[in-house]
């Protein structure tokens, strides 16, 4: 019999894989409901746009630049600026069904200190905000991790995030008030509540007027009518959410569209190219609101080589998910419009497409018309309420280079470096040195403090050394805030090697309780095969064409590796013949 635990990891497998194919059977659905026709999407010069945002989008609110305090659009693009221009932005090799791929997208994160995000299979390490009173920004030496340039370009974001912080929860509060008066009076309210008196509204109300007489019936039929129920209004979030918003990293975002050789089209809508496919945002604390700072400029002279196949970093396989390819191309309304003022109307859709634009729709739903919010220069939105979760949400690629802010609240409960240093802890407490012989042993041999004890083994070297070396490391180029720390996890490390060595020993000991030395070796065996397993999907990673295309400072590194033989490891590498002895173990008991 597998332990407790090990049946518990395998149901925690099942439940995720059957996660994952119930999303492709919903897929599939979707697609053969869908057909070779094109579901409707509204912008802003289409009449209906405002009753639908109102109806099925309400937890999006737009803030245009004048609401930004003086002086801060220059602090953060400048900040922007530095950070490309020093490097720091760099296209992730992330995990997609097994599969690698670059991100279309060049990333840095930004943060508290200590804080990581993690996002399909990769996980990302902050450079630290240098904040008024924050601590714990220097190295082991006492010194400024970053230099001046960077600390000025990571303060910059900073105060962003503290504007947004505050922001958000005012017009979090302000919609709340709002949609209560309007339930009560009847009244209606304006896209994106809480905007500075120049809104989208009134940046678009001579084209909508102009379109009103036109198309006054067609107003009727486009609203987003009939499919309110798919998506209603999004209920005030419960006060501890709308109370406190504390952000705590940005994902810092850049993309020169002139710089890929192909785009994937929009699929469902015909919304255009893509930047970014449909997705949630990952990993955030439930009903957490994101903000996001768009920043269109001019592209940086040198650009990044990209290939159709790094492309699809953030784009699927054709069949496996459709929602970030097209198999044809489509109209982008699904109503023929009126021949009178045609010409106008298209050079508004071109010019609309010419600027970035963030899209939505229902997620799972085929019904309800999606939505299409084009961004000027220094244009801010949030997704607030549960917007993130029943929705998904694209980036749409303008014509000129942008960068983006995306303020999150990430799940910090387990990514962070005070947690995992602690886990180093509660591991390390068990193993036990006689100050005379300098001798080791491990203190409980409990089942259950052995299974904890591996767990924590594993998810140290594969949650964190490894996920470091294999492009975290990278940023220790400009910040050498995690070098120290990351250091002494694989001390910590190392000691948990020389714990299961201790393990092992006990396990092939004779003498050994024969119904617990069952039990430990049980423990052992599942804890080392998903080491030797891991370890091989590292290497191969690792060693991968793709992995092998990049320059040597943000090539990964295959980190811990060292030969069989290394007298200063307790165990080998490579940990089949363990393996096989520990199973002939098994099968003699």
């Amino acid at each position: 019999m597998k332990p407790r635990q090990r049946k518990q990891y395998f149901r925690n497998m099942k439940r995720s894989d059957d996660s994952e194919r119930e999303k492709r059977r919903k897929r599939r659905r979707l697609i053969q409901e869908l057909g070779e026709q094109r579901i409707p999407y509204l912008s802003p010069a289409d009449p209906g746009f405002q009753e639908l945002w109102d109806s099925s989008y309400a937890g999006l609110a737009l803030r245009q630049s004048c609401a930004l305090p003086d002086g801060l659009h220059e602090r953060v693009q400048s900040a922007l600026i530095t950070l490309q221009r020093r490097g720091c932005l760099l296209r992730d090799l992330v995990r997609i069904r097994d599969r690698d791929v670059f991100t279309a997208v060049s990333r840095a994160l930004v943060g508290k200190p200590g804080y990581t995000y993690r996002y399909l299979d990769t996980r990302l390490f902050t450079i630290p905000w240098h904040c008024e009173g924050e601590e714990r920004q220097k190295d082991e030496k006492d010194k400024p991790c970053c230099d001046s340039d960077l600390r000025d370009a990571c303060k910059a974001l900073w105060e962003l995030n503290q504007f947004f912080c505050s922001d958000v929860k005012q017009q979090t509060n302000a919609r709340g008030v709002k949609r209560s008066r309007s339930d009560t009076e009847n009244s209606e309210d304006t896209p994106g509540e809480g905007m500075c008196e120049e809104s989208v509204k009134d940046r678009l109300l001579e084209k909508k007027q102009k379109q009103e007489k036109e198309e006054e019936e067609e107003e009727e039929e486009d609203s987003g009518q009939g499919c309110s129920h798919s998506s209603p209004p999004s209920s005030a979030p419960p006060p501890d959410v709308a109370g406190l918003v504390e952000f705590n990293v940005t994902l810092i975002n850049y993309m020169d569209p002139t710089a890929m050789t192909q785009l994937k089209e929009e699929p469902y809508y015909g919304m255009g190219k893509m930047a970014v496919g449909w997705h949630h945002d990952e990993n955030l604390v439930p009903l957490s609101p994101v903000a996001v700072y768009s920043y269109s400029c001019p592209a940086e002279p040198k650009k990044e080589e990209v290939t159709e196949k790094d492309g699809e970093g953030q784009s699927k396989e054709k069949e496996k998910q459709k929602e970030t390819e097209t198999e044809g191309e489509g109209t982008s309304k699904e109503e023929p419009k009126k021949e009178e003022g045609e010409g106008s109307e298209k050079e508004e859709v071109q010019k609309e497409k010419a600027c970035w634009r963030v899209g939505l729709k229902v997620a799972w739903d085929i019904h309800t018309p999606g939505l299409a919010l084009p961004l000027q220069s220094g244009d801010c939105y949030y997704m607030t309420d549960d917007l993130n979760r029943t929705h998904q949400h694209c980036v749409l690629a303008g014509d000129t280079a942008r960068f983006s802010s995306t303020h999150r609240v990430v799940q910090c409960c387990t990514g962070t470096l005070d947690y995992i240093q602690k886990r180093c802890s509660e591991a390390l407490e068990n193993l036990h040195t006689d100050p005379e012989k300098t001798t080791k042993s491990l203190k409980s041999l409990l089942p259950n403090t052995l299974q904890h004890i591996e767990d924590i083994h594993n998810e140290v070297e594969f949650e964190w050394l490894r996920q470091y070396w294999f492009q975290g490391r990278r940023y220790a180029r400009f910040c050498s805030w995690w070098t120290k720390p990351m250091e002494q996890m694989e001390k910590d490390w190392k000691e948990m090697e020389r714990m299961t060595q201790l393990l092992l020993d006990v396990v092939e000991d004779e003498n050994t309780v024969q119904e617990n030395r069952r039990e430990m070796a049980d423990i052992l065996l599942n804890a080392l095969t998903d080491r030797q397993q891991h370890r091989q999907t590292w290497r191969d990673r690792c060693q991968s064409s793709l992995a092998q295309s990049l320059p040597p400072e943000e090539a990964p590194f295959d980190r811990p590796y060292w030969s069989n033989e290394d007298p200063d490891m307790p165990l080998p590498f490579d940990l089949s013949e363990i393996i096989n002895r520990v199973e002939s173990l098994l099968w003699r008991m």
